[in-house]
């Protein structure tokens, strides 16, 4: 049975509807941070794990580390702004296309908006917007007999712009976005599960280097820093395990019949 016909029994347990067991996941950036985080609570769920980045080096180790819990872990190196090494990925995966796709690579390089030329434009949306449209139709397309699961990484960013020289970063992450709920509308038929969860401030290597950033003399990111906290009602910074908890929500039945949702994880940020 695929996953067009399936339907959630009342009987089921709270294991079962979250059990990955059988199924296959694709995770890009997944050598640090969130998407590290959603492999591990993945493979703890008995998902087989197909993780990607460009980060050769860090994506070796923590494909080792996990492969070290018995888990089942394949790993790709590669760039995925770029045409032929999506290609050549997805070549590697076989003819049979993961069960879960989660679209979590992304770059957010500071740059005040009116010093951002065509080139840096470009990079910020070949990794952040285009890579993901482009991973997305190769998922739906070869599973368009099956259906499957897409997972899109989202910021509040898109919703409400709260940091100053991120304008290029907000507007790719709004356009993943709306391709989310887009492909939703038109794929949810062919038994494809497409969401978008929508972290707040996460305590990430790449937040870490922004703070570095401060030292180095980006000083107004101070107060946007205290700022965004004074503004949180949940009092604290997010953990990237987090984020992965409701991406294993998304993943697994616990959601069937969430369709084209973006969800915010972001200890409240968006209610203030």
């Amino acid at each position: 049975m695929d996953s067009r016909d399936k339907m959630t029994e009342e009987t089921s347990s709270v294991a079962d509807l979250f059990s990955l067991t059988g199924k296959r996941a694709l995770i890009t950036g997944s050598a640090a941070g969130i998407g590290k985080a959603i492999a591990i609570r993945f493979g703890e769920a008995g998902a087989a794990l197909e993780l990607a980045d460009i980060d050769e080096e860090r994506l070796n180790a923590t494909g080792e580390e996990l492969a070290g819990q018995g888990w089942s872990v394949n790993v790709h190196a590669l760039d995925i702004s770029d045409r032929e090494q999506r290609s050549s990925l997805w070549g590697r995966l076989g003819d049979t296309a993961p069960d879960i796709l989660v679209n979590n690579a992304a770059i957010y390089p500071f740059k005040e908006f009116l010093e951002v030329d065509e080139e840096f434009y470009k990079k910020v949306m070949a990794v952040n917007l285009d890579a993901v449209f482009w991973m997305c139709q190769e998922m739906i397309r070869r599973r368009l007999r099956q259906g499957g699961v897409i997972v899109n990484i989202g910021s509040i960013e898109a919703l409400v712009p709260f940091n100053d020289d991120l304008t290029h970063y907000s507007t790719s992450k709004a356009g993943v976005i709306a391709l989310t709920r887009a492909l939703a509308r038109e794929y949810g038929k062919a038994g494809f599960r497409i969401n978008a969860l929508i972290p707040g401030g996460i305590a990430t290597e790449g937040t870490k280097g922004v703070a570095k950033s401060v030292l180095r003399g980006r000083f107004k990111l101070i107060s946007s820093g205290i700022k965004f906290s004074q503004r949180l009602p949940i009092g604290r910074i997010g953990q990237p395990d987090e984020i992965a908890r409701m991406a294993l929500v998304l993943a697994s039945d616990v959601s069937s019949y969430v369709l084209g949702a973006a969800i915010p994880v972001d200890g409240g940020f968006l209610t203030t």
